[in-house]
């Protein structure tokens, strides 16, 4: 199951690095886009846009304004899922998601990590 973490960065003290950490630990795919490119634990972290095959979930880590700017790219990668984790609720972005029917929640990605429910 491949995960795409949106809102990635370096900076251990994230939750976006911890998620990666946090996925990489129970085994998951993981992909990764942030403002910076770079390599976290493995994982490149890519910028902009890039095509990624069978997404299965998107966490997303991006304010609702910020994610304005991936509405169409998130729902042409077709994913099973987007989680929303707290701070980044947007029920706009929900209705779209609707549309296109694919699932979305509100969670934290670490918590349903722990809790074996991801």
């Amino acid at each position: 199951m491949k995960t795409l973490v949106i809102g990635a960065f370096s900076n251990p003290e994230r939750y976006s690095f911890i998620a990666i950490n946090r996925l990489l630990q129970h085994n998951h795919d993981v992909v990764a886009i942030g403002l910076k490119s770079e390599l976290v634990l493995g994982i490149e972290i890519q910028t902009g846009f890039p095509h990624f095959d069978a997404i299965h979930t998107i966490t997303l880590y991006l304010n609702a304004q910020r994610q304005k700017a991936y509405y169409d790219y998130i729902i042409s990668l077709n994913p099973k899922r987007v989680i929303f984790n707290p701070g980044t609720e947007n029920p706009e972005f929900y209705e779209l998601l609707k549309q296109n029917h694919i699932e979305f929640e509100e969670a934290c990605t670490l918590v349903l990590l722990g809790t074996n429910q991801y």
